[in-house]
């Protein structure tokens, strides 16, 4: 019995033992993650090679004229190449900085959608607004020329049949308020999925902090102003350093299905102007450089958010 006491007797060594253990097993555990990670993020780095080559596709890179830095002092040795480049990252850094200013509508909606004392209706609310942040943007298109197709669009035909058109709209082909109208796609689809957070933040609050305030005469709203939203302030501010780091990064997909001649001037971001140099245009090289240059401002701008966070909140998020 005292020999089975003694093996169960805390020690330093055993300590660390025991300590190196669960380290080795929560590293098990990431490691999965770590190879996806690494197959998906930092393998294709490779083809950061294809920047310093003329490639062509079907010609071995081994028989492919190497340009050096040619494709990046391309970028700027044009006057119209550099307007091109201004255009497009306007466009980014517009529709980018409407995505930071509207990055607030989850929260909102978070918060009132907790106040629904009926809990089926509001995990019916729930679960109608996340499930556009599983529907791919082809299938929201879809949608989108479904309400408003110049033909045949529900839109179109409503205003018609109450006589207060003449002529369809054609918005989908329209140039005017290019900008809004891909924050408003992007934010029908991501509100309820940007929620999730929050609402967990929310849960997470002590529930004592509420009765306190309730001690003190603290009506709904100021419950919500005073316990709720500073309970999940320090949730908002790192989704939002994260956001601001990841500030020039817009995707293709709702870019490319939202596309046309007429509006492309204004929806053509840096994701999508990469993919129409390279794919479409057949200048990988030259696409290779842009979406190198990228992703090194992304980095910058992640590192630049880091240090913010760590001048605010005393701590960074990386």
């Amino acid at each position: 019995m005292n020999a089975n006491l003694s093996e169960h007797a805390y020690s330093p060594v055993s300590g660390k033992r025991f300590q190196f253990k669960d380290k080795y097993k929560l590293f098990l555990m990431a490691f999965p993650f770590l190879v996806l990670v690494f197959l998906f993020s930092y393998l294709p780095l490779y083809g950061w090679i294809y920047a310093f080559y003329d490639y062509r596709p079907g010609i071995p890179l081994s028989k492919t004229e190497f340009v050096g830095l040619n494709w990046f002092t391309a970028l700027v040795s044009n006057q119209i190449q550099v307007q091109e480049i201004l255009r497009v990252l306007r466009n980014t850094f517009a529709i980018s900085a409407l995505g930071i200013l509207t990055s607030v509508l989850p929260v909102i909606f978070a918060i009132f959608l907790m106040e629904i004392k009926s809990t089926t209706f509001k995990k019916m609310v729930q679960t109608l607004t996340t499930l556009p942040n599983f529907i791919s943007w082809v299938l929201v298109y879809s949608f989108a020329f479904m309400l408003f197709s110049v033909d045949n669009g529900f839109l179109n035909n409503l205003l018609k049949s109450m006589h207060l058109i003449e002529r369809p709209l054609n918005i989908l082909a329209s140039d005017n308020h290019t900008w809004l109208a891909m924050t408003l796609w992007g934010v029908w689809k991501g509100l309820g999925w940007g929620a999730i957070l929050y609402i967990a933040a929310i849960t997470g609050i002590d529930p004592e902090l509420y009765e306190a305030a309730r001690v003190d005469g603290a009506n709904r709203f100021q419950l919500m102003w005073h316990v709720t939203v500073p309970g999940i302030i320090p949730t908002f501010f790192v989704l939002l350093i994260l956001g601001i780091a990841n500030f020039i990064n817009n995707g293709l997909e709702q870019y490319f299905v939202f596309s046309n001649a007429i509006n492309m001037n204004h929806i053509e971001v840096l994701d999508l102007y990469v993919y129409n140099i390279g794919v479409v245009n057949n200048n990988f090289g030259f696409a290779t450089a842009v979406s190198i240059l990228k992703s090194i401002v992304s980095l910058f701008l992640l590192f630049a958010a880091n240090g913010l966070s760590k001048l605010v909140r005393g701590e960074g998020v990386i």
